[in-house]
């Protein structure tokens, strides 16, 4: 029971990383609030808590509103007074395109949703979480080395973990440590296209271990993270790939 008696926020929780991490979070013990926009996703990952005897509750939040995530962070408190982690993992992929050919548009929805989303989650937890809590940002291998064709995924990725390393410098002294993570391809939804292409062959064991991974490889480190047991870890950024930037 890592986790007894912790409040954790999860945003992006009605699936893949964030539903894993949700019931991960639930079996150590954590009351955790489910933030999402697709409402039916989040309340069934709560009711998935909650058949297997965990404490949850929903929140729809859309995470590029400043008000919403503002509530979410208050509803939180109001319903178990405290907010211990944050595991902050909504975000959106974006379609196979060369630079030029972005439209403002489509940058901009990525940007907002990958990297403002988490830039107000921890704007409006920062100053109520409590002391010795842990924020986990969820950012990418392509922000670390700049993945062709999906330029505003890339740039919004590499800006989750430069916001990580800022808010870990500027309240290490608070005792609250903030990290990243940076999966590779994980068997979620977003690779569901993927799999429909040629490429997918290759995609998918374009690792050492030859393999994707499962959302629940990558819960087990944002659990690591939201536990005392990496107490003297923060502005980090794990790589979660299966050994894809070492190829």
């Amino acid at each position: 029971m890592r986790l007894e008696n912790k409040v954790a926020i999860i945003t992006g929780g009605g699936g893949g990383i964030g539903r894993a991490t949700a019931l991960r979070f639930a079996k150590e013990g954590a009351q955790v609030v489910v933030s999402d926009l697709q409402e039916e996703k989040g309340v069934e990952t709560v009711h998935l808590i909650k058949e297997t005897g965990g404490d949850g509750l929903f929140i729809k939040t859309d995470m590029t509103n400043p008000t919403e995530v503002e509530a979410l962070i208050e509803e939180t408190i109001k319903a178990y007074e405290k907010i211990h982690i944050l595991f902050n993992n909504a975000g959106v992929s974006s379609l196979e395109k060369k630079l030029p050919n972005v439209s403002l548009e489509e940058w901009q929805k990525v940007v907002d949703i990958n990297m403002t989303g988490v830039f107000l989650g921890m704007k409006y937890v920062l100053p109520k979480i409590q002391k010795g809590g842990s924020i986990i940002n969820t950012a990418s291998i392509a922000g670390i080395k700049g993945q062709k064709l999906v330029a505003a995924y890339s740039a919004s990725k590499a800006s989750v973990i430069a916001l990580t390393k800022t808010a870990a410098t500027e309240y290490g002294r608070k005792n609250i440590r903030v990290n990243a993570i940076a999966p590779g391809i994980i068997d979620t939804e977003m690779v569901t296209d993927w799999k429909k292409t040629d490429k997918w062959p290759i995609l998918s064991t374009a690792n050492a271990l030859r393999r994707i991974g499962k959302p629940n490889e990558v819960a087990n480190a944002v659990l690591f993270l939201a536990s005392d047991e990496s107490s003297f870890i923060t502005g980090e950024t794990i790589i979660i790939d299966g050994g894809t930037l070492n190829i």
